[in-house]
Formats: C-alpha cells, sequence, structure tokens
C-alpha cells in the first residue's frame, strides 16, 4: 500500500512502512522557508504519533541539500520580528521560546520513536546541518559538503547543530568549522564520522537509505524503538544510568512473542511478522 501526501516544500509518500519525506524545492536551493518550519515537524509527528511507518528517509532534490534558512525569514515581517513591544526584555523572553519552537522542527526527528535517514547531496548549509544533526543516520554523495554557515552572517547557530554535533565529531572539528565558516567534503565527514558512507551519486545514496528503512522496517518495531530511546539515553547520561534505564525498559517491555517470531521466521526461511506500534494517544 502507498500513501501519499503533498505540501508546499515536500513530498511525502509511505510505502512498504518506510516513509519518504524529500524537500522539494530545487530551485531555491531548498531553503528552509516559513512554509518549511511549518510543514516539516507536522509531517514528522503524524508519521511518528500515528505509527503509519517503521522508519524515515528524508532526500532532496536538485543540486543541493539545502541551503539553510531562507534569508527571507531574517528580513521585515518575519516570525522573529513579530508581536514586538518596546520593552526589550519582553521580546526576549517572547524569542526563547520562539528558539525553542524552532529547535523542536528538527528534535522532532531525534525524538521520533522510529529511525530516522538522511541522504544529502551538495551542500547542506546552516540550518541543514541542524537537521541532518538530528537524524539516526547520515549518508552522503561525493558531492557533498558541510558548512556552519551562522558564523558567515553574524550569528551562533542555535537551532541544535552544538548539542549534536559535539556528540557525532571530535570537539576539535566543530570548532574548526563554528569559528570559521569553511566547508567540509563528504570524505572528510566520512572520515571522522559525521556520515556513515559515501556514493558516488545523489541516486545511489538515495537508494542505499531506502534500501537500509526497508531492512529496518523488517524489524521486530518495538526492539528498534527501544533500540533508539536506549541509544538516545546513553548519549545523554552516564553509564551507570544507561545501564539502569535499560533494566527499567526490559523488565517492562521484553517481548517473549516477538523473539519466538523472529527465531520461527528465520528458522522457516521467510519473513518476519510483527505487529506495528500503537498509535498515541493525545487526548482523553
Amino acid at each position: 500500500m502507498t500513501d501519499t501526501a503533498d505540501f508546499a516544500c515536500f513530498n511525502v509518500t509511505i510505502e512498504d512502512g518506510v516513509a519518504h519525506i524529500q524537500l522539494k524545492r530545487p530551485e531555491a536551493m531548498n531553503s528552509m522557508s516559513r512554509e518549511f518550519w511549518n510543514e516539516l515537524p507536522v509531517i514528522v509527528k503524524d508519521i511518528d504519533h500515528n505509527a503509519r511507518a517503521r522508519c524515515i528517509v528524508i532526500s532532496s532534490t536538485g543540486k543541493h541539500f539545502s541551503a539553510g534558512m531562507d534569508l527571507a525569514v531574517f528580513g521585515g515581517g518575519g516570525s522573529t520580528s513579530a508581536n514586538q513591544v518596546q520593552d526589550r526584555h519582553l521580546n526576549a523572553e517572547q524569542q526563547r521560546h520562539h528558539i525553542l519552537w524552532l529547535q523542536d522542527c528538527f528534535g522532532c526527528l531525534d525524538d521520533a520513536r522510529i529511525p530516522v535517514i538522511v541522504a544529502i547531496q551538495g551542500g547542506c548549509i546552516g540550518g541543514a546541518v541542524d537537521m541532518t544533526s538530528a537524524c539516526d543516520i547520515r549518508y552522503a554523495s561525493a558531492d557533498a559538503f558541510f558548512c556552519i554557515q551562522e558564523i558567515n552572517i553574524g550569528m551562533t547557530a542555535d537551532v541544535g547543530t552544538f548539542p549534536r554535533l559535539c556528540k557525532l565529531i571530535p570537539e576539535g572539528w566543530v570548532r574548526e568549522m563554528a569559528y570559521t565558516g569553511r566547508r567540509m567534503g563528504a570524505a572528510k565527514a566520512k572520515e571522522i564520522g559525521w556520515v556513515n558512507e559515501v556514493f558516488e551519486t545523489q541516486e545511489q545514496c538515495v537508494a542505499h537509505a531506502l534500501a537500509t528503512a526497508r531492512e529496518i522496517a523488517g524489524k521486530a518495531p518495538l526492539a528498534v524503538t527501544g533500540s533508539k530511546v536506549m541509544i538516545n539515553y546513553a548519549r545523554d547520561h552516564t553509564i551507570r544510568d544507561g545501564l539502569d534505564y535499560i533494566a527499567v525498559w526490559q523488565t517492562g517491555m521484553f517481548s517473549g512473542p516477538h523473539m519466538g517470531e523472529a527465531f520461527a521466521a528465520k528458522a522457516e526461511k521467510r519473513e518476519a511478522v510483527f505487529q506495528d506500534l500503537q498509535p498515541l494517544k493525545h487526548g482523553m
């Protein structure tokens, strides 16, 4: 079964347990317009909360993955200047919450119960670094490059680059890129662990991302989400805390029947059949 939807900045398809979210504004280098920020969390949370897929793939179109924040968003009348009052302290309090909202637009990828894989081609610039650093697995084509662009326009990256990137690559590389605004190519990004693999073409990169997603979709969904929860928890806590939390998790959610189906499918040389995660409840 195939589920399709259309948005201003994205094409979304769901097939065989894999949701494919594709940026679709190549003529604008897939820059992040106001519609982008409004649409992405709605799409991701709908897929996640309603258990519409078992894995998400994000890819893009054209020469560049994304040029980052659309400069029009910074212009007059943008969300950062709306509803301002004379008291700058009140404006600052409002702005803090707006930045937190922007952070959640990418944080929803990190928080999703299912893995998120991203395929990157060409430029991954500014906000696109924030976005892709919130994904579980990153693949790149050989022409891909990364740039913490914010320093080049006189600001500090604030939507997730530093908290996440410092967990992904050596701190020295984060500092060099953050302070200089230099570009890092795909080969170097793979060398330092920023991306898992580099492919000759964008088509090969996306195909591999989708193939990996389908492989993940064939695993027990509860075991997959448990793995993501534990990896994220281990990233943010001590070893002792992580061990304690996995003990609590397993006490409540260790599934003998799921293991039995995995063993039976292997013995019978067939695909295992697992029930999807339950949709989340957001109301009484």
